[in-house]
């Protein structure tokens, strides 16, 4: 299994990290090591004093596919939920710095959080997908799909431009505005739609 993710996919977002918007996707990686299993709470790795949570929409690919042009997405994906990129601020910023990959910050062991599938229909598709993530209780990031940069259809079209997708990778789709840090005790909960589809505590 294979895990692409979309940085920089909303222009709040890329603002509030002072990134610049980008023209084309944002591609990284992360292991499948990094998946969090259902069920376990989330420990913040020894490595880090800044840990931030970014929620975001999740694709799973149903069909192989390459070099892929103007896709429908229901080909080739059948389910989309919640997730979380659980990244290592301090230690990205250190590497983006140094012009260095990003991995060390975000495809540690237990950095993607996934929720529950929902089917990925033609009405979902068509839609604006709302989603958010709660920490504590609160709503700290309130998400639409309407507000990507970079629409469904593109992502798949960029990504197998240069890789190969097959049934059950993973395509986390980036995040919006409203990051922020994790701490000991906390909990997080996703929603897709009106719908709770993970809850996860971090370990105190």
């Amino acid at each position: 299994m294979s895990i692409f993710c979309i940085g920089r996919n909303y222009v709040a977002h890329a603002h509030e990290l002072g990134n610049e918007v980008p023209t084309s996707p944002v591609i990284f990686m992360k292991p499948s090591t990094a998946v969090l299993a259902e069920g376990k709470n989330f420990t913040i790795p020894s490595f880090t004093n800044d840990l931030h949570y970014e929620g975001e929409l999740v694709l799973r690919v149903c069909k192989e596919g390459k070099n892929l042009k103007d896709p429908n997405v229901l080909d080739y994906c059948d389910a989309i939920t919640v997730g979380i990129d659980f990244t290592a601020r301090d230690l990205q910023n250190k590497l983006k710095e140094k012009g260095l990959p990003w991995e060390k910050a975000k495809a540690f062991d237990d950095a993607a959080i996934l929720g529950k599938w929902a089917p990925l229909t033609a009405a979902v598709v068509a839609s604006s997908i709302h989603f958010s993530l709660h920490k504590n209780g609160a709503i700290v990031q309130d998400g639409d799909s309407s507000l990507m940069i970079f629409p469904l259809a593109t992502i798949l079209e960029s990504l197998t431009e240069y890789f190969t997708i097959h049934p059950g990778d993973l395509i986390y789709t980036g995040t919006p505005v409203g990051v922020g840090p994790t701490n000991k005790g906390d909990v997080f909960e996703g929603y897709f739609e009106a719908n709770q589809v993970f809850s996860v505590k971090v370990n105190p």
